[in-house]
C-alpha cells in the first residue's frame, strides 16, 4: 500500500514580540508567514468511492489549517499570555482588536508545535500530520517533523 505525502502553503501577517528578550525582536515587528503543512497517508482504494486515489480533499485540509490557524493568526498581535490584571494587555486589547495570547513565547520554533497539536487534532482518520515548515521570511524558517516528536 503506498504512503503519499500532501503539501498545501499557506500565508498570513502577523506581528509580535518576544518578552524579555536582549536583542531587537523585542520590540513589536510583523512577519509575512509562509506555512507549509504536509500530511501523510494512503490513497483511498476502493474505486467506488468518489474520493478513490486521495489520501485527503485538499479543500478539507485548506478549511482546517484556516480555521485552526490563519483565522486566529492572521494580523493579529501574537504576545506572551501576561500576568492576570496586566496593565499591558488591558491597553493593547482597549487599542487594537486581534490580540493573541499564547502560553510560550511567540518564536517561529514554539509556534510551530503548537500548530501542530492543533492540525493533528482535526485530521481526518488515517491522515497524519508529517511536518510543518513556518518561514517568517524569505530565507529564515524553522521546520517540525512528526517523527522527531513522537
Amino acid at each position: 500500500m503506498a504512503v503519499i505525502r500532501l503539501t498545501k502553503e499557506f500565508s498570513f501577517e502577523a506581528a509580535h514580540a518576544l518578552d524579555g528578550y536582549d536583542g531587537p525582536c523585542r520590540e513589536i515587528h510583523g512577519h509575512s508567514y509562509r506555512l507549509f503543512v504536509t500530511v501523510k497517508g494512503s490513497p483511498v482504494r476502493d474505486p467506488e468511492d468518489p474520493k478513490y486515489g486521495m489520501v485527503m480533499d485538499f479543500g478539507v485540509l485548506k478549511r482546517i489549517v484556516n480555521e485552526e490557524i490563519v483565522s486566529c493568526f492572521d494580523h493579529a498581535l501574537v504576545l506572551k499570555r501576561p500576568e492576570p490584571g496586566s496593565e499591558l494587555f488591558r491597553v493593547l486589547s482597549a487599542r487594537f482588536g486581534n490580540v493573541v495570547t499564547v502560553d510560550y513565547q511567540p518564536t517561529c520554533e514554539n509556534m510551530l508545535g503548537d500548530f501542530a497539536a492543533r492540525i493533528a487534532a482535526r485530521l481526518p482518520e488515517g491522515v497524519m500530520l508529517h511536518s510543518l515548515r513556518l518561514h517568517e521570511t524569505a530565507t529564515s524558517f524553522a521546520e517540525w517533523f512528526a517523527e522527531d516528536n513522537a
